[in-house]
């Protein structure tokens, strides 16, 4: 039997059929003289599919799977038994007996109860409905474990403890579900996960910044020095559904192409960006930055690979050659602990293949090394930097360039000193270059 479950929708349009008798979400009942016409049919040669059809049920909303399974058992049925084998045994052999007749008292009381339980319904639902608008036409649902607490507290209000089974069928729920859910055990794990929200909550704020579940992970290790499983974390996050940020496919975007007087230079890096040594392998680009009501500005810098920590960064207006030339100025001002044989890798852009930009990076002593064309896995860590710079920072809230410096300036503050990340050991770049240098 397929997983799939059919929505009310489906199973209005289903039951409209002749040929079905009965239709729930997860299964169908059809009439006995369909399975007869059906077994008749494909005795002459006719597909399970090709019945289906002519009967005028919907074989994709059915499915192939539905209809190969009820094939076989009624084929086997046929052989076994005969016509008699294809008739709808369950309530004659289920050992119950038939339904008593209620009494007016027991069907008054019932009627009465499920006014009850429907008024309570009714003023959980007046807010919901009293925010929606007049033309939308969506259907207020109420989570399994409101309905259980609407259950409770009718049941203890009107004293109906009696009618256990007959609210839980008015409100679609089990009655074995509603006794597990106020069990003792059942209890304390929502305790438990109450409390386990709010601490991972206390996380996924921390300064600001949305978080996924390996960032909740290393924040509550690194900041507050609780050690949760990552598969706990993301269980509370689905079930509170917290909702982490997912980074967007950035469109590519090439650069202006390069004049002749424009020299690259070889990929001298070959995606070794890890070379075990902090201030050796430096990475730049520039980006776009889209705030306020269509505005843009460009944020260029340049990154330690070994580290990950963000060196320089100039943010501007424009994509002048001033935007790559002050990154470098700011990295040569810094004094930023650099190697001897340290070289500054970067994609063909023009900025980089300008005569000014070659002839900074070999006044400050830095070798150059440039990415293959169109190719940017060969300077993915910075790509991924900026990718993840997008996700948890707020620049939509920005109205002026200054506006977005200041958000800029400290993200890049969080990022080198806060923000843990999973292959530097859960520690954020600076205090990860803290260590190297130790060892060193």
């Amino acid at each position: 039997m397929t997983k799939r479950l059919f929505t009310k929708k489906e199973q209005e349009q289903l039951n409209c059929n002749p040929n079905v008798q009965a239709i729930s979400d997860k299964a169908i009942t059809y009439t006995e003289e369909f399975k007869r016409h059906f077994i008749a049919e494909n005795e002459k040669g006719k597909l399970p599919r090709t019945i289906f059809e002519e009967a005028g049920l919907d074989v994709e909303l059915i499915g192939l799977k539905r209809i190969s399974s009820a094939g076989k058992r009624w084929r086997a049925a046929y052989r076994t038994t005969g016509v008699a084998g294809l008739q709808d045994t369950r309530k004659t052999n289920s050992g119950r007996p038939s339904e008593r007749e209620l009494s007016l008292e027991e069907k008054i009381a019932r009627l009465e109860a499920k006014n009850q339980l429907l008024q309570a319904e009714n003023e959980l639902l007046k807010k919901p409905r009293s925010t929606r608008k007049a033309d939308v036409k969506e259907e207020i649902t109420i989570a399994t474990e409101l309905k259980f607490e609407l259950i409770s507290k009718t049941i203890q209000k009107y004293k109906l403890k009696r009618l256990v089974s007959y609210l839980c069928e008015i409100m679609g729920v089990s009655r074995s579900g509603y006794y597990n859910y106020f069990t003792e055990k059942s209890r304390q794990k929502r305790a438990a996960d109450e409390a386990t929200k709010a601490i991972i909550l206390k996380a996924y704020h921390f300064r600001g910044r949305r978080k996924g579940a390996r960032q909740i992970k290393m924040t509550l290790e690194n900041q507050y020095g609780i050690t949760y499983n990552l598969k706990r974390i993301r269980r509370i996050m689905k079930k509170f559904e917290i909702i982490c940020p997912i980074r967007k496919a950035n469109p590519a975007r090439r650069m202006a192409k390069a004049t002749k007087e424009h020299r690259t230079c070889p990929n001298e890096l070959q995606r070794n960006f890890k070379q075990g040594v902090a201030g050796k392998v430096l990475l730049t680009d520039i980006t776009y930055l889209q705030y306020g009501k269509g505005k843009r500005a460009y944020l260029s810098t340049i990154k330690d690979a070994e580290t990950n920590e963000i060196l320089a960064y100039e943010v501007s207006a424009s994509l002048s050659m001033d935007i790559a030339l002050n990154t470098l100025r700011k990295l040569k001002r810094n004094h930023h602990h650099l190697t001897k044989d340290a070289f500054i890798h970067s994609d063909q852009g023009f900025h980089y293949t300008n005569p000014k930009f070659q002839k900074l990076v070999k006044g400050m002593g830095l070798g150059q090394s440039m990415s293959r064309r169109g190719n940017c896995w060969d300077n993915a860590p910075q790509e991924s930097f900026y990718g993840h710079f997008k996700d948890e920072t707020n620049l939509k809230a920005c109205e002026t360039l200054e506006e977005v410096k200041r958000e800029v300036k400290s993200y890049m503050m969080y990022y080198n000193h806060y923000r843990g990340q999973w292959n530097l050991k859960k520690l954020p770049p600076a205090k990860y270059r803290q260590q190297l240098q130790k060892i060193a």
